[in-house]
């Protein structure tokens, strides 16, 4: 619930405020006011979130000037609850209370800058570690959450403020991570901390944030979502930063991870799945705020005039930007899912042949392997079980040579055998690789 406290200027506009409640069947409390020029009242009544928008537009309708003096306050509970003063939307705050509770997550600088590069540092320590909860632990303390969604409500609302703090956040933000990330990178490798000959690419927490394929711009897409109705509803938005920190801060400490190792590919990846995780968190927060009816002021039913757009040009720039951000990673993310899927494909294929039959597919992973001026070139892993007792020496050039056919690409291909036997849980695992090169297309 809602407490709303208006105070009206003179007996003119308090008749106003009253023919309006009335018609609503909302009860209120009215207090009179004395002052120097003369008197003024306070009126007071609940609302439940989702009524507010429909309620001030009402007695601002009716000539009352709200924004002189209205205070919205969270009341635990009411009687009577009026739920029935709100006739369009469900569980919706107000325009104005959107726009506060934006504000209001976000952190002060120095909060906001320490909490991000501290976070970035747990995460690159989780991806080096290959420990999923540490990783988790820096989603946790990621405080992305507050610029995330402070600029889509400003992209909603067209609040230029809003608009302008949100990129700004976001964009400063996300470098810091990457540069703490790198920092914090250098001195584990270099210091020793670490193996020496430890292959980074093939670390399963950051293998998996080094290929940006639908899956992982899902998370982002989600993420975005989720957040959206979580602050435009009465839904607490804590977890949901969990969910928005997710898809932004393991791919950014997999760039750093990538530079401090100096490994093109690895940073290329991370930060391809990165861009396109924060262009999808803005763009589908701003469209369910705009489905769940959030529109910038004077904005008209239908569509909108080629002087509405001009007169709103904080929500057409933001728009605009976030489509070409999305537009331009999502043509690299889309290319990796073709690619993945043709991968999966040619082994599905091998793999069916009589002579394999014995054979066990336990996953494929299809990642960037290296980066030239021209192209990507890819690196696949395939994981198969197969009995302790029985050898396939020709699969991994089979393989090869099915996969470089199949996406006309420069490939490596790694295989890894995981040896079974009956009646015992032993395992052991076998590492056999190939490069194979496919003709290049021109």
């Amino acid at each position: 619930m809602r407490l709303i406290q208006l105070r009206v200027a003179d007996d003119e506009e308090l008749e106003a405020v009253q023919t309006v409640l009335d018609d609503r069947s909302i009860r209120y409390v009215l207090t009179d006011e004395q002052r120097g020029d003369g008197a003024a009242s306070l009126v007071q009544f609940p609302l439940p979130p989702e009524a507010v928008d429909e309620v001030f537009d009402d007695i601002e309708d009716a000539g009352v000037d709200a924004d002189h003096y209205a205070v919205v306050a969270r009341a635990e509970t009411a009687w009577p609850d009026q739920s029935d003063a709100a006739e369009r939307y469900e569980d919706r705050i107000s325009h104005d209370e959107l726009r506060g509770r934006a504000v209001g997550m976000n952190p002060g600088v120095v909060t906001y800058y320490g909490m991000t590069v501290l976070s970035a540092v747990v995460a690159t320590a989780g991806l080096l570690l290959d420990s999923p909860a540490i990783v988790v632990g820096s989603m946790v303390i990621a405080p992305q959450v507050g610029s995330a969604l402070t600029a889509s409500v400003g992209t909603a609302l067209s609040d230029r403020e809003l608009v302008v703090e949100g990129f700004r956040d976001q964009a400063l933000g996300l470098t810091v991570a990457v540069l703490g990330a790198t920092a914090f990178g250098l001195l584990v490798r270099y210091a020793g901390f670490v193996p020496e000959a430890l292959r980074v690419a093939t670390v399963q927490q950051i293998s998996q944030r080094i290929s940006p394929g639908f899956l992982s711009m899902a998370v982002g897409v989600c993420a975005g979502a989720a957040g959206a109705v979580g602050l435009a509803t009465a839904l607490p938005v804590s977890l949901v930063g969990v969910m928005i920190a997710a898809a932004l801060i393991p791919a950014a400490a997999a760039v750093g991870v990538g530079i401090a190792w100096e490994l093109p590919a690895v940073a290329l990846g991370a930060g391809i799945l990165l861009l396109v995780n924060a262009a999808a968190i803005n763009l589908t927060g701003f469209l369910v705020l705009w489905g769940l009816g959030f529109r910038p002021p004077e904005w008209p039913e239908g569509w909108p005039t080629v002087g509405t757009l001009r007169d709103h040009a904080p929500t057409v720039a933001a728009v605009a930007l976030v489509l070409v951000a999305f537009a331009g990673a999502s043509t690299v993310t889309a290319r990796q899912m073709q690619v993945e899927t043709a991968v999966n494909d040619a082994v599905a294929d091998v793999l069916d042949d009589g002579a394999y039959e014995s054979l066990r597919l336990l996953s494929v992973r299809t990642r960037f392997g290296g980066v030239s001026v021209y192209r990507l070139d890819r690196a696949v892993t395939v994981e198969v079980s197969r009995p302790a007792d029985e050898a396939y020496p020709g699969l991994v050039e089979q393989l090869g040579r099915a996969i470089s056919d199949a996406i006309d690409e420069r490939v490596a291909v790694d295989v890894t055998f995981v040896e079974r036997q009956s009646g015992t849980s032993e395992r052991r695992a076998v590492r056999a690789s190939s490069r194979a090169t496919a003709p290049r297309m021109t």
